[in-house]
């Protein structure tokens, strides 16, 4: 063992009370945390001192690591249906170029103090960094059919083939989910259910991103219906459910598992309570950076701090984003919603991700025989996040 004790301004052990001149003991050769001491006198002894705060490992709990090399490729501002049609006709790169941009991602993470990822597939892209990366993957295998029933089982036999071809390396999963209502039929989402039976799954599905998905869910009216057409997809059989697009998808998803709804951006506080109501575990990752990026949005986060929701933080991918970095992620948050304290944002950037992945038996949280990461945030004098505010990985 080489223990190693690291004292700082505050450590947020995330389950319990910040602590401050707090000394975290941590075993360096496997990460595992030995103790956490209160210091209120200044008498016990430490190795190294850090001015500003001890966190836990960041969790990432969205993210396309395959869409990599689409970095700066994608204009700003230019609301959904036209990226999703920029990232559909833009994608194509050599294989090289694909695993040395994901290579990159996956590195990008790790020094950003990330150490799990929510990772949206649609291909085999990813799967060979996943196995010799240090972070924890959930992978989701990610199926869509255009809300074509007809055409669901082809669809599923596709994704199903790539699902089966990962092998997920020690610590990590994977599960089948539907891309988004407004993309997956119910008989792929029947298909998907009967895949993901009797694991303990976490489902994820891109949720209220847009406008056109409320208009097409509520009255058969806006743009998906145009987009779709312009691809050659018929819409014709498709009858509007007067509901939200979130009512559509609870529908059909199995309350057995996990619900990981992502972005929310026109999600309300009755959504939210809806959702609640319906599944044991349900969890709200946001990706704020990416909102103002395609949608010049963001969700309005009051709503799920009224209802106690469990928020977490994902970063998009880079084809949407500037960067892979929880911390920015968190910065965004806090400059346009500045009534989110630093405690309630540590929390979202942590434990809230770790158990909608599953992976909070290890991560999210100091406590003792845990093997969270730790990182160090140079917090300002007030210990709130700033511009100036850096990530550095400790252990």
């Amino acid at each position: 063992m080489n223990i190693q004790s690291f004292k700082a301004d505050y450590i947020f052990p995330i389950t319990s009370e910040p602590i401050e001149n707090g000394i975290l003991v941590v075993d360096s050769d496997n990460g595992k945390i030995v103790d956490i001491l209160h210091n209120p006198k200044n008498d016990k002894p430490f190795n190294q001192y850090f001015k500003g705060v001890l966190v836990p490992g960041f969790i990432n709990s969205h993210c396309h690591l395959e869409l990599s090399h689409m970095k700066g490729m994608v204009p700003t501002g230019t609301k959904l249906i036209p990226f999703i049609k920029d990232i559909v006709t833009k994608r194509g790169a050599t294989k090289l170029q694909i695993q040395n941009a994901i290579r990159k991602g996956d590195k990008e993470m790790a020094r950003n103090g990330i150490v799990a990822v929510g990772d949206i597939s649609n291909t085999t892209d990813t799967f060979l960094q996943k196995s010799k990366s240090n972070i924890q993957y959930h992978t989701f295998i990610e199926m869509f059919d255009f809300l074509q029933e007809d055409a669901a089982q082809n669809a599923f036999d596709g994704y199903l083939k790539i699902y089966n071809q990962l092998t997920p390396k020690q610590g990590d999963k994977k599960s089948c989910v539907p891309h988004a209502p407004y993309s997956v039929s119910k008989n792929l989402f029947g298909l998907i259910n009967q895949v993901n039976k009797n694991l303990e799954a976490t489902i994820s599905i891109h949720n209220q991103e847009t406008q056109p998905e409320s208009d097409l869910f509520m009255n058969k009216t806006g743009d998906l219906i145009p987009f779709y057409a312009g691809f050659g997809i018929s819409l014709s059989h498709f009858e509007a459910t007067g509901k939200s697009s979130l009512s559509y998808a609870m529908e059909q998803m199995d309350t057995a598992q996990k619900a990981l709804f992502v972005h929310n951006t026109l999600t309300t506080e009755a959504d939210i309570e809806a959702a609640k109501s319906r599944f044991k575990q349900v969890y709200w990752a946001t990706c704020p950076n990416a909102n103002l990026y395609i949608e010049n949005n963001l969700p309005i986060y009051q709503r799920f701090l009224n209802q106690n929701a469990k928020v977490c933080i994902g970063t998009d991918s880079l084809s949407s984003n500037w960067g892979l970095s929880i911390l920015e992620e968190m910065k965004t948050i806090s400059k346009y919603q500045s009534n989110i304290d630093f405690q309630t944002l540590i929390r979202w950037a942590t434990i809230n991700g770790a158990e909608a992945l599953g992976f909070d038996h290890q991560l999210g949280s100091f406590e003792i025989g845990k093997m969270p990461g730790v990182n160090w945030l140079n917090l300002n004098s007030k210990m709130e996040l700033d511009s100036n505010t850096k990530v550095k990985k400790i252990v």
